[in-house]
């Protein structure tokens, strides 16, 4: 995560009801935006390095060149059509 934090603070004021700090406090983290911005960042990986780009491709097209030759030999599976969602 990033290396500042922003820290929500809410005061109970006279004689506000728990429930009613609450939904202060549940307004002011929602409004800081801390939550949006932990949930963005929680899956994001790392972007793949040039070497590794560069060796999928390859496999890819040795893959590809394999199939296209199983196609012209006529040695495909033959392949069951999808049905999508209903």
């Amino acid at each position: 995560m990033s290396a500042t934090t922003i820290n929500v603070e809410v005061q109970k004021t006279g004689n506000e009801s728990s429930l009613n700090l609450l939904r202060r406090f549940s307004k002011r983290v929602q409004s800081s935006g801390v939550l949006n911005k932990v949930r963005s960042i929680r899956y994001k990986t790392r972007n793949q390095s040039n070497l590794k780009k560069k060796m999928s491709t390859l496999n890819f097209i040795v893959r590809r060149a394999e199939r296209e030759k199983l196609a012209k030999l006529g040695k495909l599976p033959v392949e069951t059509k999808r049905r999508g969602r209903r």
